[in-house]
């Protein structure tokens, strides 16, 4: 193509690769631990919970998406709010989506899937101990060197990933391994509600926040520089990736539902895939995903790594951390003890096992979701808002406040009673939608007054 040519939309294969690559950038093992305990939870009451689920999994990521694209980049739609909020906000994302919760549950996913190959009689806790030292600093060492093997285990490691779900979820659809049980708490009241809850821990919300930039700059790339155009073609990337995400959920949620007479004790997704992967294939159906797992799990660390130490790198020391020596090799020192600062804590935090780190992540995802979304939509409606400034710091402070409150509260002194339960919805966790509401619209008038005060004088 003509670099000088201009386009209004790509065609239907540039659309799909443009799909299938913001599907691969979503696609993690994150992703695969989370509907299959869901559905084996929600037994019967699977199909509400899974549509509430899809809804904060794939809906809110692709609204992102366009909302980031709109606005240039998460630090310019945050802005709107205030510099010092969208500078803490945006460094808040990325650790959540970093060293405190995704990157030691790279380490910690991979391991579950090891468990069931530990001789008997050998300590699971010194096992976990070693091995997250051995996959930090494998991890550590090819973030340092970008591209040497990203690129070979990215080819080989998710289309092998896809195939293996499929012989997996196909197998059960063939022969399913139990039935669907009564509902669990807290799916037997409001599954729907609760299944949109349990998608906050996919963490696409908040990741989608980084990528809208990416898929813009990949759209603009080959060839469509009109704004409307980006938008379209954004969207249809949207569906593309949402319809094959979709797909895999649903999937995973018929295994974990069929699981539940099983075991229904089981508490992540990586137990129930393993146990039925060793159900339909063996011993060597536990090898197989044990090895896949980790290579997918290292190459999702690679990555998290090496993002969350160029962005620390160039947001808080003010070096860019563009660029390799004659070796390869990251050139710039302080990049590299970012990262490696990353990788030392992320190895201690995955320590603690994979169900607690799901436990913990629930209080922080609950502070960060409620703030995430309401600046997703009032980014999807950004000229709107923009005609009423102060809309941003009310509707988006008085959120953060409430959510961050409650979380702390649920994180450390649960039980304890707050004046904000009282407010409607707080029984299913979106107490701060009335807030928000209220603070929007003293936003909107006190707006209003000051564009008065300024027209009169």
């Amino acid at each position: 193509m003509d670099s000088s040519q201009t386009n209004t939309a790509l065609t239907p294969r540039q659309s799909l690769a443009v799909g299938i690559t913001l599907f691969s950038m979503f696609f993690g093992a994150g992703n695969l631990i989370l509907p299959s305990p869901l559905a084996l939870k929600a037994g019967t009451n699977c199909v509400p919970a899974m549509i509430g689920f899809l809804i904060a999994g794939i809906g809110l990521p692709v609204l992102g998406i366009v909302a980031v694209a709109l606005a240039g980049t998460a630090r310019e739609l945050a802005n709107r709010v205030h510099p010092i909020f969208s500078k803490v906000f945006v460094a808040a994302i990325y650790l959540s989506i970093g060293p405190c919760l995704a990157i030691p549950r790279t380490s910690s996913t991979a391991f579950e899937m090891l468990v069931p190959l530990i001789p008997e009689g050998v300590s699971v806790d010194t096992t976990r101990l070693v091995f997250s030292i051995a996959f930090f600093a494998v991890a550590f060492g090819l973030a340092m060197h970008p591209g040497a093997l990203t690129k070979l285990l990215g080819r080989i490691t998710g289309p092998a990933l896809i195939v293996l779900l499929v012989m997996v979820v196909g197998s059960t659809l063939i022969a399913p391994a139990g039935t669907a049980q009564a509902p669990q708490p807290p799916y037997d009241n409001v599954a729907p509600i609760q299944g949109f809850l349990a998608g906050y821990q996919t963490m696409d919300l908040l990741a989608s926040l980084t990528f809208g930039i990416i898929i813009a700059e990949n759209i603009q790339a080959l060839g469509v520089t009109d704004s409307h155009g980006i938008m379209r073609e954004v969207s249809r990337a949207g569906v593309v990736a949402g319809v094959l995400m979709a797909l895999v959920y649903c999937g995973l949620a018929f295994v974990g539902v069929t699981f539940g007479s099983i075991m229904p004790d089981a508490t992540n997704g990586a137990v129930i895939l393993t146990a039925a992967a060793t159900l339909h294939f063996g011993f060597a159906g536990t090898v197989i995903i044990a090895a896949i797992y980790l290579l997918a799990c290292l190459n999702v660390c690679i990555g998290l790594i090496s993002c969350c130490g160029t962005y620390f790198c160039e947001n808080f020391t003010g070096s860019a951390s563009a660029g390799v020596d004659e070796n390869g090799r990251q050139a710039n020192p302080t990049y590299r003890i970012w990262a490696a600062g990353f990788a030392i804590f992320s190895c201690f935090v995955s320590n603690f096992g994979l169900d607690a780190i799901l436990t913990f992540s629930v209080p922080l995802l609950n502070a960060l979701y409620p703030v995430s979304i309401l600046l997703v939509l009032m980014g999807m409606a950004h000229r709107a808002c923009d005609r009423f400034p102060l809309v941003w710091p009310w509707a988006i402070g008085v959120t953060t406040v409430v959510s961050v409150i409650t979380s702390i509260r649920d994180a450390f002194f649960k039980g304890v009673p707050l004046i904000l339960d009282s407010l409607p919805l707080a029984n299913i966790g979106l107490g701060w939608i009335l807030p928000a509401v209220c603070a929007a619209v003293v936003g909107v008038v006190i707006s209003m007054v000051k564009n008065e005060a300024v027209e009169k004088n």
